[in-house]
């Protein structure tokens, strides 16, 4: 009787690891994915910023022509 409570007590501490394990697998992985956003994001703004400046640049261009 005194070892099926052992065995069962260990398989529990065995869970509560595991989920302890998962929760700081899944944070790293959560932060790391926020990260590559943040990149591509900003990545995307120069993009737009200098597509941007160029809209701009021929507007005034245009507006010196007239």
């Amino acid at each position: 009787m005194m070892q099926t409570f052992n065995i069962v007590d260990l398989v529990l501490q065995g869970f509560v690891f595991l989920l302890v394990i998962l929760f700081f697998v899944s944070l790293f992985l959560f932060v790391k994915r926020i990260l590559i956003n943040q990149k591509e994001k900003a990545a995307n703004n120069a993009k737009l910023e200098k597509k941007l400046d160029k809209i701009i640049e021929l507007l005034e261009k245009g507006n010196r022509d007239k």
